[in-house]
């Protein structure tokens, strides 16, 4: 006989690797679309509404990424820049606006290469020269984090209300 607490674990394993499939699904959905995709919009999504089973799903989904694309230097920075984006979101929840989630996740893909470009300072042979190349990476990929930026604020405004709505409902039937 199964425990009520191993049900609940249970029931949360089911439920990350359910969060990451819809994410890997997106991803492969849109990946002929540039620097556009759903994964900072469900990761807020699943943030706001799952709570701390989010932290579960980033390393997953992180791992799942390194497998399939292969472990470099971009995979490093998934490693921290993701958690920004669940943490940003874990400190505003309580918020409601989609505008408001639309320019968080603009931010975001705004911001996005200049995460990714941390680990490139670590590659030359000292600090000086790793910068160098670091913002050189960072700014020759401005454009592609433009288009992250407005990709990002233009499916948070239109998903965010709908698919926010299910996932309340989801919540929901999850506590009962």
């Amino acid at each position: 006989m199964i425990s009520q607490k191993g049900k609940n674990a249970a029931f949360d394993v089911a439920l990350v690797a359910l969060m990451v499939a819809v994410i890997e699904v997106c991803k492969f959905a849109m990946i002929g679309l540039p620097n556009i995709s759903l994964t900072a919009f469900w990761l807020v999504l699943f943030s706001k509404h799952f709570g701390n089973k989010v932290y579960y799903v980033v390393p997953v989904f992180t791992l799942l990424e390194g497998i399939v694309f292969g472990f470099n230097l971009w995979w490093i920075s998934y490693l921290y820049a993701w958690p920004v984006l669940v943490l940003i979101t874990r400190i505003f929840r309580h918020n409601d606006s989609a505008v408001i989630w639309a320019v968080i996740s603009g931010i975001f893909g705004l911001s996005f290469g200049a995460l990714c470009a941390i680990p490139y300072i670590f590659t030359a042979v000292d600090l000086k020269s790793g910068l160098a190349y670091a913002v050189s990476w960072w700014i020759s990929g401005i454009p592609w984090d433009i288009t992250h930026c407005v990709g990002n604020f233009v499916l948070m405004m239109l998903l965010y209300k709908p698919l926010g709505s299910v996932m309340q409902n989801l919540q929901k039937q999850i506590k009962h």
